[in-house]
């Protein structure tokens, strides 16, 4: 097990005392207090939240002579954290999880407990280092406003040992759900089930997280905070920089851009596996066949579970880059879990291909959604992938030529051919690559659908989880013969679309699925 990582749970040797004190909470309504030691925590989360303040206050403390400044600032934050843990309080009840918070604005959430979709265990470092756990709470349920505190809140402040307690009280409502067809007699769902492990952290698997998008972003976030705060107009001034910028432009822009790049990649792929490492170390996914729990994090420790009665299907997350060197990410489709809202579906990281199916496999209890062939969408679908491919890059080139003309600033007419060239080829490559990637199935019991290229998704969808379907035609699409079919689900990013299905398959692909749904329409010859 990892270091650190609360993976208590039923089938773990004394594994009636979280069940039992589960219940004892729910059936104890009294209203309680976080940990006493959050006094020490919330001081420092207020103070690390509003540092950009408290610098400016020392700053102006400085310049105009008074050092008290910074000192009141850095009181009131204390202050301000102090009092965070006075006004907080909670109580799980037989039917809801109650939060009282707030010093100013007096605030008190209320969710039923039967609305309980997800439960996140996230340990940050001062957390581990004083023996706490940020517990939190996802209903799926969308908030007004764009807000998030009516669907999850977070209790900031639970002693790590009665965390398996709380978390056994508050998932209680959800673990009398019959198991979903096809779970194994292994993971039985009466009694003590058997956790078993589906996948470890590897190692190796830290290879590929250069090959995202999220070093690139981290520099790019250092280098904007040192220009904020002065740090790099310091170091663009200091003599080593300058010389190296001259020796650098004494070689050639070429050799400028040339190096530019490669230092770029060097920094951004090292700051990739350093993250990659913080936030996937430790990683380990179990299956008790009622619960799938996600652990992971070196100084930072997050543990997901997630409830198999309300898991709806996976997401291959396969990216362009991912894809040239095998690798795949994998998340669950889970009802009321989504994403988008910052709630985890997460079970594996970039990982290789086949360990990624093979896990997805596992979690879905079948290969069929995974294997089975897909349905390409024909010649329309195809033409339609090279036409917006292209289509965009030859207007591109045609207005710069003519602007050119306008400003009577000729081009060179070789460079033109040759750099239009290779930009004609490149984008009609990502158009058939992204044909390649196009096409749906309908094995027993699932619908699934892949698209993109730079940015792939393979579906697999239970139709159990379908709660609807739209079938689209744009004015282009109607031209050419197509449709969208789209499938609405409480789970996940709430829709799931197959693109550019020929017309006259559309409502047979859905009657596939849901049997009956696209019947009448098909009769009809309906499309939208």
């Amino acid at each position: 097990m990892s270091p650190g990582l609360d993976t208590a749970g039923p089938d773990t040797p004394g594994s009636d005392t979280p069940q039992a004190a589960g219940a004892a909470i729910a059936s104890t309504a009294g209203w309680q207090r976080l940990d006493r030691r959050m006094l020490l925590v919330h001081p420092v989360e207020e103070i690390l939240k509003l540092f950009p303040v408290l610098i400016g206050s020392v700053l102006l403390g400085s310049s105009s002579g008074n050092p008290y400044w910074g000192l009141g600032v850095a009181a009131l934050l204390v202050l301000v954290g102090l009092a965070r843990w006075f006004t907080t309080s909670y109580r799980v009840g037989p039917v809801h999880v109650e939060l009282r918070r707030g010093l100013v604005q007096r605030r008190e959430l209320s969710i039923p407990r039967s609305r309980i979709r997800s439960v996140d265990v996230d340990r940050r470092l001062l957390h581990r280092l004083l023996g706490l756990a940020v517990v939190k709470i996802g209903t799926g349920q969308s908030g007004g406003g764009g807000s998030t505190d009516h669907n999850k809140f977070e209790l900031n402040g639970i002693a790590i040992e009665d965390v398996p307690a709380l978390r056994a009280a508050l998932l209680e409502g959800g673990q009398n759900v019959a198991a979903p067809a096809g779970v194994p007699e292994s993971h039985p769902v009466g009694g003590a089930p058997s956790e078993r492990e589906l996948a470890r952290f590897r190692s190796g698997w830290v290879r590929y997280a250069p090959f995202s998008a999220t070093g690139l972003i981290g520099v790019a976030a250092v280098v904007g905070l040192a220009f904020q705060y002065g740090i790099g107009e310091r170091l663009t001034e200091s003599d080593t920089v300058e010389r190296g910028v001259d020796a650098l432009a004494a070689a050639g822009i070429a050799v400028v851009v040339a190096v530019a790049v490669v230092v770029i990649l060097i920094v951004a792929s090292i700051a990739a596996c350093i993250r990659y490492l913080l936030l996937y170390g430790n990683l380990l996914v179990t299956d008790d066949g009622r619960m799938l729990r996600v652990g992971r994090g070196l100084l930072r420790v997050r543990h997901t579970t997630l409830d198999r009665a309300r898991l709806r299907g996976v997401d291959l997350h396969e990216p362009l880059a991912l894809r040239l060197v095998g690798a795949a990410r994998l998340d669950a489709i889970m009802t009321g879990v989504s994403a988008e809202r910052g709630e985890s579906s997460l079970v594996l990281p970039s990982a290789p291909d086949s360990e990624v199916r093979r896990v997805a496999g596992e979690v879905l209890t079948t290969d069929s959604p995974l294997t089975a062939p897909l349905v390409p969408h024909g010649s329309a679908a195809r033409r339609r992938r090279f036409t917006r491919a292209v289509a965009p890059v030859l207007c591109l080139i045609a207005v710069g030529i003519a602007v050119a003309a306008l400003v009577d600033r000729p081009l060179p007419l070789p460079a033109i051919v040759v750099g239009a060239t290779v930009l004609v080829v490149a984008v009609a490559a990502l158009g058939w690559d992204r044909y390649r990637g196009l096409g749906h199935a309908s094995p027993a019991g699932y619908l699934v659908t892949r698209a993109g290229s730079l940015d792939r998704h393979r579906i697999c969808l239970e139709s159990d989880g379908i709660i609807g379907w739209t079938v689209r035609q744009t004015f282009f699409q109607r031209r050419a013969g197509v449709a969208t079919v789209i499938a609405a689900t409480p789970a996940g990013a709430g829709h799931y679309a197959v693109v550019d299905v020929p017309e006259g398959d559309a409502w047979s692909l859905i009657e596939s699925v849901t049997p009956g749904a696209g019947d009448i329409w098909a009769r009809r010859g309906q499309v939208s």
